[in-house]
């Protein structure tokens, strides 16, 4: 996991629908909380992108945007955004390209760990949790970026 106050890997990537996503393009417009999961469908990744959802009006209020990573495919993000109707754009990375860039790979290389991040308009991380298991600390992390902003 990167530290508090470094600077964010700058990455473009594709999302759910096709469009390529460059960091720097969406810090332009704000704040950013970047999470990475593990995969789509699966009852963990389920309950924190509902999560995020579910918080996603009080965190667009504070001038915050949301993105999701996991290694799934286009295709596979579609239909999990689709299902639990999630406002926010999920990104495919099949090579695991952005979750190496953001030291977030499983142990051995296998998965990907549940990190989210804090990325400041200016590119720092500004806060961050690493819970592989328990969603609840990704909902204090959320509480915790939303006292930032008021």
């Amino acid at each position: 996991m990167l530290a508090i106050g470094t600077i964010a890997p700058d990455f473009t990537a594709t999302d759910d629908q096709g469009r390529a996503l460059r960091l720097r393009d969406l810090l332009a417009e704000g704040p950013l909380v970047l999470y990475f999961y593990p995969a789509d469908f699966t009852p963990g990744c389920t309950k924190e992108a509902c999560m995020f959802r579910d918080a996603h009006e009080d965190l667009v209020a504070a001038g915050i945007r949301v993105l999701g990573v996991s290694p799934q495919d286009e295709a596979s993000h579609r239909k999990f955004r689709e299902a639990h109707r999630l406002p926010f754009a999920l990104v495919a990375d099949p090579e695991k390209a952005v979750v190496r860039a953001y030291d977030v790979d499983g142990p051995l290389g296998f998965g990907v760990r549940r990190v989210s991040y804090l990325i400041e308009r200016d590119g720092r991380i500004a806060d961050a949790t690493q819970a592989d298991l328990r969603i609840g600390r990704h909902e204090e992390f959320v509480e915790r970026v939303l006292k930032r902003r008021a």
